[in-house]
């Protein structure tokens, strides 16, 4: 079986098609209302590159806004689910550190993630460092098999630590 010549000669046979000089017409206009030089359009992408300084989700977002993802992350680490016929809450922390150590790893270092926005938030150190407490107790009992399982279900380190950011929050003057 014969290829065919614009597969292994790509420039020279597809060239001659009926879009071989479809270059845009006026200016082009990214989706942030900036314009895109021409040097950019190259027709075999050359130029192509990511920004990646304009793609931020979590860049500018109130002090609100955060403190309600904060809480979110929090509720569905530690008390997302109900144990069915009773009143026992787990959260993926507890799903996720039943996975030996690398369960438990993960999970604190979601735990943290949480810390350092607490931080970005204004937290001052003595708060901060009770966080870290709660995070490490978390993560070192929760290393142990199945009492640690039980230890991440009953403990709940990361609700713990929001509602803690919270109440210093409601003490500080409005920005």
């Amino acid at each position: 079986m014969r290829m065919p010549d614009d597969i292994i000669t790509p420039n020279r046979a597809r060239s001659q098609g009926p879009f071989r000089d479809a270059r845009p017409q006026g200016k082009i206009i990214d989706q942030d209302g900036r314009e895109i030089p021409e040097a950019a359009l190259h027709p075999q992408f050359e130029a192509f590159r990511f920004d990646f300084d304009s793609a931020k989700p979590f860049g500018k977002l109130s002090r609100e806004q955060r403190l309600a993802r904060l809480e979110v992350i929090a509720k569905l680490l530690d008390v997302a689910f109900i144990v069915p016929g009773t009143k026992i809450r787990y959260g993926i922390d507890g799903l996720i550190g039943l996975i030996p150590v690398v369960g438990d790893i993960i999970t604190t270092a979601i735990s943290l993630w949480l810390v350092r926005e607490a931080r970005a938030l204004g937290a001052p150190w003595h708060i901060t460092a009770r966080m870290l407490a709660n995070v490490a107790l978390d993560g070192a009992v929760g290393m142990v098999p199945l009492a640690g399982d039980a230890f991440d279900v009953m403990f709940r380190a990361n609700v713990r630590n929001v509602r803690m950011l919270k109440r210093w929050l409601d003490k500080q003057p409005p920005l």
